[in-house]
């Protein structure tokens, strides 16, 4: 007869998901883990096979619980600009006020850093989480734009500019979350000129 876990899988999961975000996947050694979630190792093997898995779990626990709210919010604001504003002041804030987790800046690139940036899987990872965060912008600046006018090959310059200020401000993004490890300061004014950098484009 399987065993019963004796433990909630999402608090394991939240508490693994803490130590990757403060140290990074390479750093975080399973005694950490062992740590943070209370649990020893083979539990944790058990749980979720390896210390990839877990990472994994904790990637999937950030992106549901911290990322997507946010793109949902942008997603859902009827004025693309405004959402895009009020996602980038709305980090910028929570730095001013000294949330320890945003202290931290984003976990999956903090996880890309050292030698765990040339595996496939942590890229992957990274990659995906690029995508999506700038999706997202490109859906909300093309609620903003004009018509664009002289048919497809307007309509293609236009999505191209679009695309290239959505590019911009997820570096901005990244550039304000790795900031935002060493120098508050900096990181948060990064993330207003993000804020105001969201305005429908101009026409060229």
């Amino acid at each position: 007869m399987a065993r019963t876990r004796a433990f909630d899988t999402d608090e394991v999961v939240q508490a693994a998901r803490d130590v990757f975000w403060t140290l990074g996947y390479d750093a975080a050694a399973m005694p950490d883990l062992e740590r943070a979630t209370g649990l020893g190792r083979s539990s944790l093997y058990n749980a979720f096979g390896s210390k990839r898995g877990l990472f994994d779990a904790a990637v999937q626990s950030y992106l549901d619980e911290v990322v997507r709210p946010r793109l949902a919010a942008v997603a859902a604001a009827a004025d693309g600009a405004a959402g895009l504003r009020g996602y980038f002041d709305s980090i910028a804030d929570a730095l001013e006020a000294g949330r320890a987790d945003h202290q931290r800046g984003c976990l999956l690139l903090t996880a890309s850093s050292g030698r765990s940036g040339q595996d496939g899987l942590v890229r992957a990872a990274v990659d995906a989480y690029r995508v999506e965060v700038t999706e997202a912008f490109t859906g909300a600046l093309l609620r903003d734009a004009a018509p664009a006018r002289g048919g497809d090959e307007a309509a293609a310059g236009r999505g191209a500019q679009v695309a290239e200020r959505a590019r911009l401000l997820f570096a901005l993004l990244a550039a304000g979350m790795t900031l935002a490890r060493v120098n508050r300061e900096e990181a948060v004014a990064t993330l207003r000129s993000a804020a105001r950098f969201t305005g429908p484009s101009e026409p060229r």
